[in-house]
């Protein structure tokens, strides 16, 4: 058994000086002053809390080990304070298919250092012309499919989709783009501070346009659906109408997203999609997050060599790294700096919600009968992000150099210490 004593404990959205004990892999015990012959981990002066939850990860491998491996974004994972990670489906061969799947899960289970779920494909190969065997693929423990990095554009073959997704009850987890709003070399929001700087913009209704086509397909399938890295005031209303509407539908948002606008685009590594959009659309974001619009935080972790991002804005791939950097930044933003949250609302949206809307079992509480997935954080730890020490081998964010003021210090996934910050 394992004792995690002497921590400020988040246990039912509350801190609390409680001892925690782990018996295989459970938390079994939740109480003041645990005592035994147990192996003990002193968690002095640090807050204890849920491992974090993040939706939508991009390992890229299979087929593209050569910007991300599932052993190093998982690391990653870990040191940012993830536990549980779901991860997208555009790698090398596209996961749309029985035998392929089995071939990727058992890859994640022999290189992953944290709880890894994979997406299945919504249309084989991502190409929006036929869809998977949803069936099939359920049987292998596939609950949630997606065809992240595009759009399916077809609306017959959307609503094939969400019909087999109501039959199958699993989700479809849409990214959203409408191509005939993007023109070729476009790379940022389409606004008057980018056009300034010469570069082609993406406008809001690329997103939002198709959004609201989803929406209102799933009105007549009924299937249960989440859309994912909402960047656009004109999608917050949707979802919101949506929910007014008694809709099965939920919505993420980034970090980065809340956190930098178009204004602060200064190059291809604050080249992402949706891109960076206008004030109004970020502070549209935070408010969705605050009044039930948006339910979850998630990463769009996305990593690129250096030498793909140091290219063009027009030619640069799109993302950035973030597993490593999102709890800290919002952290110190909207907790420490602004007062606009608790770390009970920012650990909520980072962890139980994500866990409770893709029914992950078990996990996104500090309770009795959970499974361990535990992190420590120093909450008073300034310190600089620096790029070219994180796990992943993604260094592009444009977060170098920003101040924060916490720090991952030691990661459990069922009891098992998975990542440790070097003293």
């Amino acid at each position: 058994m394992l004792v995690i004593k002497n921590g400020n404990v988040l246990v039912e959205d509350t801190l609390k000086k409680v001892d925690i004990l782990i018996d295989e892999g459970k938390i079994v015990k939740i109480a003041e002053n645990i005592e035994g012959d147990h192996e003990t981990i002193d968690a002095s002066g640090l807050t204890v809390l849920p491992g974090l939850v993040d939706v939508h990860v991009h390992l890229r491998e299979p087929g593209h080990a050569q910007k991300e491996t599932i052993k190093t974004g998982t690391k990653a994972a870990a040191a940012g304070g993830f536990t549980t990670v779901l991860c997208m489906p555009n790698v090398i061969p596209f996961p749309d298919n029985v035998e392929d799947v089995k071939n990727y899960l058992e890859l994640i289970h022999d290189q992953s250092v944290v709880n890894t779920y994979p997406y299945a494909c919504i249309t084989k190969k991502e190409a929006g012309k036929e869809v998977v065997d949803m069936h099939a693929l359920k049987a292998l423990g596939i609950h949630w499919f997606s065809d992240d990095g595009v759009g399916v554009a077809n609306d017959e073959i959307m609503k094939e989709a969400m019909t087999k997704a109501n039959q199958e009850d699993v989700m479809i987890v849409a990214h959203t783009e409408d191509m005939s709003y993007r023109k070729p070399g476009a790379c940022v929001h389409e606004s008057e501070i980018t056009k300034a700087k010469g570069w082609l913009g993406i406008p809001s209704a690329c997103e939002s346009a198709q959004l609201i086509r989803d929406l209102e397909i799933v009105k007549e399938c009924k299937n249960a659906y989440h859309a994912c890295h909402i960047s656009a005031k004109e999608s917050v209303e949707a979802l919101k109408k949506a929910k007014n509407d008694g809709l099965n539908v939920s919505g993420e948002v980034t970090a980065h997203h809340l956190l930098l606008e178009d204004k602060d685009v200064q190059g291809p590594n604050w080249k992402m999609n949706p891109p960076l959009r206008s004030h109004e659309d970020r502070m549209s974001l935070i408010e969705g997050l605050e009044n039930g619009s948006l339910d979850i935080i998630a990463n769009d972790h996305a990593p690129h060599t250096a030498q793909e991002k140091n290219q063009p804005m027009d030619k640069a791939p799109f993302g950035i790294v973030s597993l490593e950097t999102s709890f800290a930044l919002l952290y110190t933003e909207f907790v420490v700096n602004q007062k606009r949250w608790s770390l009970q609302q920012l650990v909520n949206w980072m962890s139980k919600a994500p866990a409770k809307r893709f029914k992950l079992d078990d996990i996104g509480e500090i309770k009795e009968g959970n499974d361990a997935d535990i992190i420590l954080v120093d909450m008073n730890h300034e310190y600089t992000i620096d790029a070219s020490k994180f796990e992943s081998m993604g260094k592009n964010t444009p977060f170098d150099g920003w101040k924060v003021a916490c720090q991952i210090k030691q990661t459990f996934v069922k009891g098992k210490e998975v990542w440790k910050k070097e003293a």
